[in-house]
């Protein structure tokens, strides 16, 4: 997200008990409302079920799903409906896991607003809900709130998102400065660390090699993963000598070579293109083609598009040296992902959406579609999506329709290995086996 800074005060990581109290009263309390009788057994029936494995679909497939999670998936034929339970027939349509993004940012802006906030986290929250995008790694943000998100999904009752997180991205140019952060990730228990080693299209002094090779060695002393913002490959080189977990955004300088391929390999480390990171830098130079999109419109309210659509803001984003750098660069990254991915390098999707102008829920199955486009078949980006990211980043009970995982799916209207864009035929979505609701 944002530049290098040097430690941030106390004060940052202190939220009034009355906004987490407010949060959960807001999240929780609808959630309470929207939640069905869990103790039944739902049975969907008759669908194609696309199990995120890599495994071909079920054929007028059965998912049984009881106390929120999935009992049995199966062929009509081989599934026994138990009696009692509420059948709900989705002949013709397409079930398939729901959506993981392995990098956003939770709870950071509120339309073009940007600052974070409870009342941020719960938008986000439910808005990745009805779109599908069921579990979120949030790779930023080091706060109590999203912390207490994080340790209370584990339900039968959630109806939102699920959430993981980074905590502070972690910066400094002292041992003493990065051991604080990490430190205070620590103390929240975060899932993942997170370094930034970029300059910025050189504007911003990159992090130091022994002090990120520091906060990746005490990290893993700690039990943590740490995933690392990189823009250059010889940076990214770099922190796979130095031995981090994930590469968090994709190569763009330059074309990816074979001993980057084997470092990814030999390592075991994951790598997320998050194109459309580098569509949001430009894009708004002039008007996209979803400002009159009804998938995109649902969610983002006027006032948001018509303030993207000032001709004085799309000029400067037009004539802005940034923007056109990231945009030369989108070809780069493209080239890079077909190529890693050809090689047998796992290909997790993320986005860096979240941020303001990146649009949560919308900007991943543009995000999925662009994989498409790099060259990646529909089934590989619905496992980069689903149980590839859940594997790796090892989030439990989530990323494919198994028994006895957390009943976390889409039925749609459409067949999406078909067509990837066809993620977007929402007939519903399904979290702990309870329907989310519709926008308020």
């Amino acid at each position: 997200m944002n530049p290098k800074s040097k430690v941030l005060s106390k004060n940052l990581y202190r939220f009034p008990m009355i906004i987490l109290v407010t949060t959960f009263c807001l999240l929780g309390c609808r959630q309470n409302k929207s939640t069905a009788d869990n103790a039944e057994v739902l049975a969907f029936v008759g669908a194609n079920i696309i199990d995120g494995t890599g495994a071909e679909p079920i054929k007028d497939g059965v998912l049984l799903v009881e106390q929120g999670k999935i009992v049995a998936v199966g062929t009509k034929d081989n599934i026994t409906i138990p009696e009692g339970a509420s059948i709900l027939g989705v002949s013709g349509k397409t079930i398939m896991p729901g959506i993981i993004d392995a990098h956003c940012h939770v709870g950071v802006s509120n339309g073009l607003q940007t600052g974070y906030s409870g009342e941020n986290v719960v938008k986000h929250l439910n808005t990745n809900a009805r779109y599908g995008i069921t579990t979120l790694v949030s790779l930023g943000d080091g706060t109590a709130i999203s912390a207490e998100f994080r340790n209370t999904q584990n339900v039968p009752t959630l109806d939102r998102s699920r959430l993981f997180m980074a905590g502070t991205v972690i910066s400094g140019d002292t041992e003493e400065e990065v051991t604080k952060i990490i430190d205070h990730n620590d103390s929240l228990k975060v899932d993942f660390m997170k370094i930034r080693v970029d300059d910025v299209l050189g504007t911003s002094p990159k992090m130091a090699e022994d002090i990120y090779k520091t906060v990746i060695d005490r990290s893993h002393e700690l039990g943590y993963r740490v995933a690392s913002h990189i823009f250059y490959l010889e940076d990214a080189k770099k922190v796979l000598r130095a031995g981090t977990d994930y590469i968090a955004h994709s190569v763009r300088d330059t074309l990816v070579d074979d001993e980057f391929i084997t470092l990814m390999k030999e390592n075991k480390v994951y790598y997320s293109p998050t194109l459309m990171r580098e569509v949001s830098t430009f894009v708004f130079g002039g008007e996209p083609n979803y400002f009159t999109d009804p998938f995109f419109t649902k969610e983002v309210d006027e006032a948001t598009i018509a303030e993207l659509r000032n001709p004085e803001r799309m000029e400067s984003i037009a004539n802005s040296a940034s923007a056109q750098a990231y945009k030369a660069a989108l070809p780069t990254a493209m080239k890079n992902l077909k190529r890693l991915s050809d090689a047998g390098v796992t290909i997790v999707m993320g986005t860096d959406s979240g941020p303001a102008g990146r649009f949560p829920g919308y900007f991943e199955h543009l995000e999925m579609e662009m994989m498409v486009d790099a060259g990646m078949s529909p089934m590989e980006v619905i496992m980069a999506s689903t149980s590839n990211t859940a594997k790796v980043m090892k989030l439990e009970g989530v990323g494919s329709l198994e028994e006895g995982k957390w009943a976390d799916f889409i039925v749609l209207d459409k067949n999406p290995l078909e067509d990837i864009s066809n993620t977007r035929t929402i007939s519903s979505v399904w979290i702990a086996g309870n329907k989310v609701p519709d926008k308020q």
